[in-house]
């Protein structure tokens, strides 16, 4: 008899994520900071990156372990990454989590594919790239 039980929200392969978090220390002392935090679980991200587009870019990370492997998976994917690119990153993430966008949109996206389906983990996947939005968009202010 086959098996109908959806694939495990925590997999080995998420929470070791969390340990990748350590190659990316924040620099309270670097030119863009941003801050986001999700409303449904109170998790926080803070983000320290060294200029308009993010270089040299360090993480604080208060989350679930799924915020926390979206902040692993964010961090090694949006090295170089402008306000703009990373405002279409959100876009197409807001889509993959709506269904309508393959896990294919970012590399190893597809382990936070069984946390889809809980909309409270929806804030968690997207804190990063909210906290890049919010650094970056202080350095374009400051232009």
């Amino acid at each position: 008899m086959a098996s109908s039980r959806a694939p495990a929200l925590y997999s080995t392969e998420l929470l070791a994520l969390a340990i990748e978090l350590a190659d990316y220390p924040f620099d309270a002392a670097a030119p863009a900071i941003g801050h986001a935090r999700s409303r449904s679980c109170g998790s926080v991200i803070d983000l320290s990156s060294s200029g308009g587009s993010l270089e040299n870019h360090g993480l604080r990370v208060s989350a679930c372990a799924v915020g926390q492997a979206s902040a692993a998976i964010f961090a090694r994917e949006s090295s170089g990454m402008d306000a703009a690119a990373v405002a279409a990153m959100v876009e197409n993430l807001g889509e993959w989590l709506q269904g309508q966008a393959p896990s294919s949109i970012l590399p190893r996206l597809e382990l936070l594919e069984p946390a889809r389906p809980h909309l409270g983990r929806h804030e968690a996947i997207l804190l990063p790239w909210r906290a890049a939005l919010d650094a970056l968009s202080k350095t374009e202010a400051a232009r």
